[in-house]
């Protein structure tokens, strides 16, 4: 399955937020988008995700425009990994995940045995069974962005697009959960992730979408495109990349405070 975006455009108000941006998403490849807050990412993904229908370009699956699917239709291509949320009632991790299978029910069904094995299975697969049980509101923050992929494991979509998922959490957790993606993206998945920090994308992602006042700024491998001068350009500060044993990292430029330096 692939994932085609082809010249999108969006506004609100008459305010122009995404101008012709394009690009594709194969299965087995992680696309990490980059970009500063107010530039059209959260934008895009409500697009993709049927959520706002008027944009102009054309979103398509396999060749068939997202705008002709039905909401079930569209839940069996793309799975939606939100930031963490704090729901208003205590759902146990079993019943979060069920939700996700809900696309292969009819109305008013129930979630059966086969409902609850994939739920279990895809738990298992995120490595966090032992939390099924458990309420959803009492567990950390790293487990229920487990959960939460876990959850969309469950609705059996070929794309995974995640908004931000690591922003609420610590530096291990961003880690784990972030080897996780990667790992779903080695076994076949394409998953398209939003992020603040470019050193995630440089690390994990296979490829980077930059975009840059609602455009695509940059387009490629992160070794390719992510340099200092794009990450100036995006985020206006000034940063080098250095290689270390541990691989290359991005180190920001700082400036002399006034009096260092100087003979």
């Amino acid at each position: 399955m692939s994932l085609c975006v082809q010249n999108l455009g969006f506004s609100y108000g008459g305010a122009p937020v995404l101008s012709d941006v394009s690009f594709t998403l194969e299965r087995g490849e992680f696309l990490s988008v980059l970009g500063p807050n107010g530039v059209g990412k959260s934008t895009l993904f409500r697009c993709i995700l049927g959520l706002l229908h008027g944009y102009s370009g054309m979103i398509s699956s396999d060749g068939e425009d997202l705008r002709a699917l039905s909401r079930r239709e569209t839940a069996k291509r793309i799975a939606y990994i939100p930031q963490i949320n704090r729901p208003a009632f205590g759902y146990s991790v079993l019943d979060t995940v069920l939700m996700g299978t809900t696309r292969q029910l009819s109305a008013f069904a129930q979630p059966g045995a086969a409902q609850v094995r994939l739920a279990r299975e895809a738990l298992s697969r995120v490595g966090a069974a032992h939390l099924e049980a458990r309420d959803f509101t009492h567990i950390s923050g790293g487990e229920q962005q487990l959960v939460l992929i876990a959850r969309a494991i469950a609705q059996q979509a070929d794309m995974l697009v995640m908004d931000e998922p690591t922003s609420a959490l610590d530096f291990g957790n961003q880690l784990r959960v972030l080897r996780l993606v990667r790992g779903l993206a080695a076994e076949g998945y394409g998953v398209l992730l939003s992020t603040h920090n470019p050193q995630h994308a440089l690390t994990f992602a296979t490829r980077i979408l930059a975009l840059s006042g609602g455009r695509v700024a940059a387009l490629g491998a992160p070794q390719d495109v992510l340099t200092g001068e794009l990450i100036e350009r995006l985020y206006g500060v000034r940063a080098a990349l250095a290689d270390t044993p541990g691989g290359c990292v991005i180190v920001p430029v700082m400036d002399a405070p006034d009096g260092e330096g100087r003979a």
